[in-house]
């Protein structure tokens, strides 16, 4: 992604997220950090509370901070940087290099199945004029097929609502549910990381991995 910044965290970055019982002060340092490494204005910074939700919000330099009941953030606004906060739910980074627009999206398994993607897109087409041909995916790095083991009735509904081709066993591939409804909205440029939070990396934080696990990031800013 050319003229912007792209990035995934990892654990040598620290924990970036208030809500899972670490101390304000250990976070903010970690992200004051994160700010000086890749050289933003730490003060600009918008992340959300997020809910594994679908709602996707526009923000821009006057909007708050840290978006309540939130699981997407879109700006066309340089200079403002967007966090994503996962442990083995799907960051997805959007990029509309023509139009200047961005997005970050956390695609845990509830967002995915109400197609955060496809909400996110069609906010960028409808209040930028964003084409999807010319928007970029990257989804970082997240539990995979291998490792993604859910319930039956989770099963069932990933069979009915989406196809039998993203069941394997009782485990279900997100990544590949996500990159089906991008292509179906007209994005083609797509990128995957192949790293499984859970089983190949002991650099991610993993929830299924330890419940009392911190949050890597995925951050993005014209």
């Amino acid at each position: 992604m050319n003229n912007i910044l792209a990035i995934f965290t990892d654990t040598t970055d620290g924990n970036l997220a208030y809500h899972v019982g670490d101390e304000k002060t250990n976070v903010d340092n970690n992200r004051k950090a994160l700010a000086l490494k890749y050289n933003y204005d730490y003060k600009k910074l918008v992340s959300m509370n997020q809910t594994h939700g679908n709602n996707v919000q526009i923000v821009s330099s006057k909007s708050s901070k840290i978006i309540d009941n939130c699981d997407g953030l879109i700006t066309n606004e340089k200079d403002l940087p967007l966090m994503v906060m996962v442990a083995d739910c799907i960051p997805i980074l959007l990029h509309d290099e023509k139009k200047g627009v961005i997005a970050a999206l956390h695609a845990g398994r509830n967002s995915t199945f109400l197609k955060i993607v496809e909400v996110a897109i069609n906010k960028m087409k409808k209040e930028f004029f964003c084409n999807p041909t010319d928007i970029k995916a990257v989804m970082g790095p997240s539990i995979q097929k291998c490792c993604y083991e859910v319930s039956p009735e989770l099963i069932n509904i990933v069979e009915t609502s989406f196809g039998k081709e993203f069941v394997f066993d009782r485990n279900i591939d997100l990544q590949a549910i996500n990159k089906s409804i991008l292509l179906k909205n007209g994005v083609e440029n797509i990128s995957i990381s192949n790293i499984c939070t859970k089983c190949t990396s002991i650099v991610h934080y993993s929830y299924r991995k330890n419940p009392k696990t911190g949050r890597f990031t995925g951050l993005i800013k014209l």
